[in-house]
């Protein structure tokens, strides 16, 4: 079959890597679309992955976001006609199931949170498959319209995309950090997203305790990384390997869900910073006490894990189950 994979986020090129890898080992025709927006770009390069770049964010705004999925759907049909697709598929991308529901082609979309109000309320309805975490209980999505296309799957989407990952010891040296002191990583709020419009006062004060050790912050837009610039962290300039850094880490703090999930997935000590309204997935492992919520700065303490604490048991789940529910937008059980 032909498959077309739209990513419109950095996140998505690690979710979406082995299920494409997948697709096409099982002789699949795969081609990709991005969008330029955060570290897209620079990941789908630095893993090798073909793709055709089409469109940018629009920013933030309520409107600059819909005219944003408007002009990227007409770009991405204009892209697509006559290339005959016989499924789409995009992770949380709103701008792929409009421009395959204009082409008639069937699309799956995927996801992990389920408050995105207007991109599900698009996506889902949109949609022919919709794929979830079965944590997400099916009663938050029928107001979507995903009622009858919902395809879960068990565990964590970083469980399968991680199942097959080595920590490279590589990206210390190139962010110039000494492993046998401790090393914290910081992933900023995402700023431009709908659902994330809170002031932080937790997560500044933590980077106020934080700076001038070995912390690494990432930033999500290059406003923020001019912001972190020259303050006492050390900011990458460009992708890196972000996974090996986890692993390699003492301690991750994220206003995010990826990342967070990612360090629960490595077995390093993680808490989240997000105001906004916790997902299901969140809540799961919050109660498991895989994930701390950060109340007050104070309570992250910056200190060398036992080397015996880095091998954490980790869940390795295989990413053709993934491939397998996308599919069904094609080939339905």
């Amino acid at each position: 079959m032909r498959v077309w994979v739209d990513l419109t986020n950095s996140p998505h090129v690690l979710v979406l890597r082995p299920i494409v890898a997948t697709l096409r080992a099982e002789g699949h025709d795969v081609q990709l679309t991005a969008r330029d927006f955060a570290q897209t770009i620079g990941l789908l390069e630095r893993f090798g992955m073909e793709h055709t770049e089409v469109g940018r964010h629009r920013g933030g705004r309520l409107a600059a976001k819909g005219v944003g999925l408007l002009s990227r759907s007409a770009a991405l049909a204009r892209w697509a006609r006559g290339r005959r697709f016989d499924v789409a598929l995009g992770h949380g991308s709103n701008d792929v199931t409009v421009a395959a529901r204009l082409l008639r082609i069937p699309c799956a979309t995927m996801f992990d949170y389920e408050w995105a109000t207007v991109q599900h309320t698009v996506n889902c309805r949109l949609a022919r498959t919709v794929v979830v975490p079965d944590a997400i209980p099916p009663e938050r999505l029928a107001r979507y319209g995903a009622t009858g296309k919902i395809a879960a799957y068990e565990g964590l989407k970083e469980e399968y995309y991680l199942s097959d990952f080595a920590p490279d010891p590589a990206v210390l040296a190139e962010l110039a950090l000494d492993p046998a002191a401790p090393i914290a990583v910081v992933r900023t709020p995402p700023a431009v997203s709908l659902y994330h419009r809170f002031e932080n006062d937790v997560l500044g004060a933590m980077l106020e305790r934080l700076r001038g050790t070995q912390t690494v912050v990432l930033p999500r837009t290059p406003q923020q990384r001019a912001e972190l610039r020259g303050g006492g962290f050390v900011v990458p300039e460009q992708a890196i390997d972000a996974q090996s850094l986890i692993a390699y880490a003492d301690l991750v703090v994220s206003a995010g869900g990826t990342m967070n999930r990612e360090a629960v997935a490595l077995g390093t000590p993680v808490w989240t910073t997000f105001q906004g309204r916790l997902g299901a997935v969140d809540e799961r492992l919050i109660a498991e006490g895989r994930l701390r919520v950060l109340e007050r700065a104070e309570d992250v303490v910056l200190a060398k894990r036992a080397p015996g604490a880095r091998d954490t048991a980790r869940v390795r789940r295989d990413p053709a189950r993934l491939a397998a529910l996308l599919m069904r937008a094609v080939t339905p059980v």
